[in-house]
């Protein structure tokens, strides 16, 4: 025995069909000269194309038959009166179906609810293959003449087919000979069932429940009609959250169909029906995005057709050749730094509190949605690491894992590896950095919280120029700086940059620039003089392309959010402009010979067994190498010393920096060597 009232009055609405089927089927049996025929449908007699020739058949009035369908739905009527919710009713005002249309669905989906329905469309169709209804039964069954047009455009254009719950098909036969069927989610949700289609798998799911931001511009939107509305987020806000709480003050749910995935399906138009469908299934907002310059005009109309409130996010602006109508645009505020504090703290609880969240987190830029799934993520390292107990390091690495992975395409990722304890530098190269960490770490609370960098359009960004000698350290810098943020260093391979064809460069910066743009983390341009070089003279179309580009990356760098370093080992030859706007210098000097003793003391590391006549104060005074030169030297003796018990012993030095000496090309001079002349010349 059925209870649920919904599906009772769809039942019932199947019995008024299957009445007038049984009629229909009296009729035919009436006029059929081989009624008892059993290969009836498989040919046609002499004796059915001369009845076929008689003349067509008349169109059934129904009118008479009407008594089950009012008593089906005064049945309805005291149901929802009840507090019941039909499924079919609810569908009907949702797409704004006619009385026509609702038996028309009905007839389509009879056989979905009853397997002997296949039989009776077989024998209607007069071919037992064909069990589904033929656009010409549909309309017969309906009392309405194949002849309308106006009835005819309910199966070809109408809510029906528009809304994507009656599907026409095989195209290849004539209109009145297609199959009219329900596809089976719209079945299912007038049976009940509110599971998304499974083709949508991926592509449409449930928004950010993250409490963050103001929704009462969406909410005041959708209270004045206004079922169309563009939000445009910046890189902290969150677009998806206001959109949503926008939607839930209205007493509407919410679906959020992720466009980055949608835009890579095949049958993305036909997905994005199905979502469409969806919303208008459930009764409830779709919020849409990313959306960005390059969303497909064709998938941004077909989604803002839809009746119900749609709601669009992203950080570009809205193109007006997208859909003939604009939206209403709403400007997301962005998250300030104690906003997201407040969240990691509050996703966190109590297992946070011995943390300083806002010291550990507050380089990293993120949305709120992202703080959420960082927050779940460093739960887990925490869980999966020695202690139990969650860290900073843990933190650090929910916040990375929120990283887009499109710069890794296009950069070398370094995992940092070395610390502030590693570097051996002077006083004000050493302060220098310290200064880019405390800029990269507060620039949000500064340049966003603050508003210390205001018009023009400027980003939060923070640049930093390295200048010094090959080997002097500029790159361990760029890493102990990004391993002191708990961010990874991503190091750009100019070989992926420079393109030998116009305007092919700065499309290739852009790309970066936009990757890096939604990832926390370093940015190296090595030998930042090639892209980062001096504007000329123009005296050819070469130097006129050259300057072009030039004048672009000046004009990205001031509108660049993430951090950022150029290291070159010509200074003189970056542009003045650059130089302008770089946040901090740092001139890398050839080490002393104090500090290159310290550089061949941590070269060697702690691991490495090392015997009783090393020298390191004799190795820093004679040998005026780079830091880079001292560590590959120190790697050689390894070497050696590997292949002689694992001790390094002092001639093993010596031949190893003899050996540098020749690869960099310096000449070898015996006063440099001085008592250990005789390992060179025994090496």
């Amino acid at each position: 025995m059925i209870s649920d009232p919904g599906i009772v009055h769809l039942l019932g609405r199947v019995g008024v069909i299957e009445d007038r089927i049984r009629r229909l089927v009296a009729a035919r049996r009436a006029v059929d000269p081989q009624p008892d025929d059993p290969f009836r449908g498989l040919y046609l007699s002499d004796e059915m194309v001369d009845r076929l020739l008689a003349g067509a058949p008349g169109v059934p009035d129904w009118s008479d038959a009407s008594a089950r369908l009012a008593e089906t739905e005064q049945a309805a009527d005291l149901a929802e009166a009840a507090g019941h919710a039909l499924r079919l009713r609810r569908l009907s005002q949702a797409f704004g179906l006619g009385p026509i249309d609702e038996d028309l669905l009905v007839i389509a989906l009879a056989a979905d609810l009853d397997p002997r329905f296949e039989r009776f469309f077989g024998y209607l169709n007069d071919d037992v293959g064909r069990r589904r209804p033929s656009f010409a039964l549909a309309l017969e069954l309906c009392g309405v003449p194949l002849t309308s047009a106006a009835d005819r455009a309910r199966l070809i254009s109408g809510p029906l087919v528009s809304g994507g719950l009656v599907v026409v098909e095989d195209d290849d036969r004539p209109l009145p000979g297609r199959a009219v069927r329900v596809p089976d989610r719209v079945v299912g949700h007038l049976l009940g069932d509110d599971g998304p289609d499974r083709a949508l798998e991926g592509v449409l799911r449930d928004p950010s429940s993250v409490e963050w931001g103001d929704p009462s511009r969406v909410s005041a939107a959708l209270a004045a009609g206004i079922r169309l509305i563009h939000l445009r987020e910046p890189a902290t806000g969150s677009g998806e959250a206001v959109a949503h709480r926008g939607l839930r003050s209205r007493g509407l749910g919410a679906l959020f169909l992720d466009l980055s995935r949608l835009g890579a399906e095949h049958e993305a138009i036909p997905l994005a029906r199905a979502a469409v469908r969806e919303a208008r299934l459930r009764g409830c907002g779709l919020i849409i995005g990313p959306l960005t310059d390059e969303t497909p005009a064709g998938l941004v109309e077909e989604l803002a057709d839809s009746p119900q409130p749609t709601v669009f996010v992203g950080d570009t602006a809205w193109n007006p050749t997208w859909w003939r109508e604009l939206p209403a645009m709403i400007d997301v505020e962005p998250s300030t730094v104690d906003d997201r504090a407040r969240l990691w703290r509050d996703l966190l609880g109590p297992v946070a509190e011995s943390i300083d969240v806002a010291e550990v987190t507050g380089q990293f830029r993120l949305r709120p949605e992202q703080v959420q799934r960082a927050a779940r993520t460093a739960r887990t390292e925490a869980t999966v690491s020695r202690t139990g107990e969650l860290t900073a390091d843990d933190l650090a690495a929910g916040a990375r894992a929120e990283n887009a992975s499109a710069l890794d395409r296009l950069a070398r990722r370094v995992d940092p590896r070395v610390g502030w304890d590693d570097l051996v530098l002077p006083a004000a190269p050493m302060n220098a950095l310290h200064e880019i960490e405390l800029r990269a770490r507060h620039r949000e609370q500064v340049l966003g919280d603050w508003g210390m960098r205001p018009g023009g359009g400027r980003g939060h960004g923070v640049v930093a120029l390295f200048a010094g000698d090959s080997g002097t350290g500029k790159t361990m810098s760029a890493e102990v700086v990004a391993g002191g943020l708990g961010l990874d260093l991503y190091v750009i391979d100019l070989s992926t940059v420079i393109d030998k064809y116009i305007g092919e460069t700065e499309k290739n910066l852009e790309r970066i620039f936009r990757a890096a743009t939604g990832t926390n983390a370093v940015l190296l341009f090595d030998e930042a003089d090639a892209v980062f070089g001096k504007r000329s003279d123009v005296k050819d179309a070469h130097d006129r392309y050259a300057n072009v580009e030039s004048a672009y990356l000046l004009q990205r760098m001031e509108t660049f959010d993430g951090l950022a370093i150029l290291a070159t080992n010509l200074r003189a030859n970056i542009d003045e402009a650059f130089t302008r706007r770089l946040d901090v210098i740092v001139d890398f000097p050839m080490p002393d010979a104090a500090h290159r003793s310290r550089l061949w003391d941590r070269s060697l590391g702690s691991r490495l067994g090392r015997d009783d006549d090393i020298d390191l104060e004799f190795l820093g005074q004679s040998f005026e190498l780079a830091g880079g030169a001292i560590r590959s030297a120190a790697i050689t003796a390894a070497y050696l010393a590997a292949s002689e018990h694992g001790t390094v012993r002092m001639k093993h030095l010596i031949v190893a920096v003899h050996r540098e000496y020749r690869k960099l090309g310096r000449l070898v001079v015996e006063r440099e060597f001085g008592r250990y002349w005789a390992e060179v010349a025994s090496g």
